[in-house]
């Protein structure tokens, strides 16, 4: 861990803004690093937290700030919600067949023959 401390930033402003987002950056990298995602380059380090903490330190990893960071936000959620919205109408229109199909034991909705059509 004493190899990664010296590699932080002091004055580097184009990458970090504080060591704050820098933190929080390496957290939400290291998160995906521990669900499968794959390097975006080659390490010494074998713990997830080293090697996320390690590409954003190179610019590996390009994250948002600002107005950018927000609209992308916003983005997303939109993205979700309407994925939310399609997944709740096809669950309605399942649900729907499935009462249908269920009620069509109870109800004849086949057309009937009246018996002047039977008789020709």
């Amino acid at each position: 861990m004493i190899d990664m401390l010296s590699l932080l930033p002091e004055s580097n402003h184009e990458l970090f803004d504080s060591r704050h987002r820098l933190v929080i950056a390496a957290a939400q990298r290291a998160k995906h690093l521990t669900q499968g995602a794959p390097l975006m380059g080659p390490t010494r380090f074998t713990k997830e937290t080293t090697q996320a903490l390690d590409e954003v330190l190179h610019g590996r990893i390009h994250f948002l700030t600002g107005k950018e960071a927000r609209q992308a936000l916003k983005e997303v959620k939109k993205g979700r919600e309407s994925e939310l919205e399609r997944a709740v109408t096809v669950e309605s229109a399942e649900d729907a067949r499935e009462i249908k199909k269920e009620l069509s034991v109870y109800v004849d909705d086949s057309p009937k023959t009246t018996e002047s059509d039977s008789e020709e």
